[in-house]
Formats: C-alpha cells, structure tokens, sequence
C-alpha cells in the first residue's frame, strides 16, 4: 500500500490526463452510423446494421480498453 502512495499517487493525475485525451480521440474517431445519403433523404436503414472490421474494430476495442483503465485509474485515485 505504500507504494501506492509513494510512487502512483504523485503520477495518477497525468495517468487521467493521458488516459482522458485518449479516451475523447478514440471516440472522436469513431465514424457514425449514417451516411451521406441520409442527409439527402435517401434511406440508409442497412448502415445501422454493419459489422466492425479493421480499423474500426481496433478503434472499439481501443477505446473500450482506455474507458476501463480510465474508470480504474478514477477508482484508485478515490483510495489513495
């Protein structure tokens, strides 16, 4: 427990700051599901149903990966 103290707790706050910009670009990112044919009221009721691939899918896990280490950063830095 001391080493939390000692070594963690003084880097936590830049842990969040980084943890947080990343978190917000991930997400950002992330393309939406509608296209441009929506916007010119073609329907687009098939774009809701894609599967993730690729980059896509690195970007969702990445982005899952980051909000659980995020929250867990949030809850060490409520103990310490």
């Amino acid at each position: 427990m001391e080493f939390l103290r000692t070594v963690v707790a003084p880097l936590l706050p830049y842990i969040q700051v980084i943890l947080s910009v990343l978190l917000v670009a991930a997400i950002l990112l992330q393309q939406r599901g509608s296209s441009l044919g929506g916007a010119f009221g073609g329907d687009n009721f098939s774009a809701a149903f894609n599967k993730r691939r690729g980059g896509e899918l690195f970007l969702f896990r990445f982005s899952v990966v980051v909000a659980v280490l995020f929250a867990l950063a949030a809850l060490i830095n409520l103990f310490v």
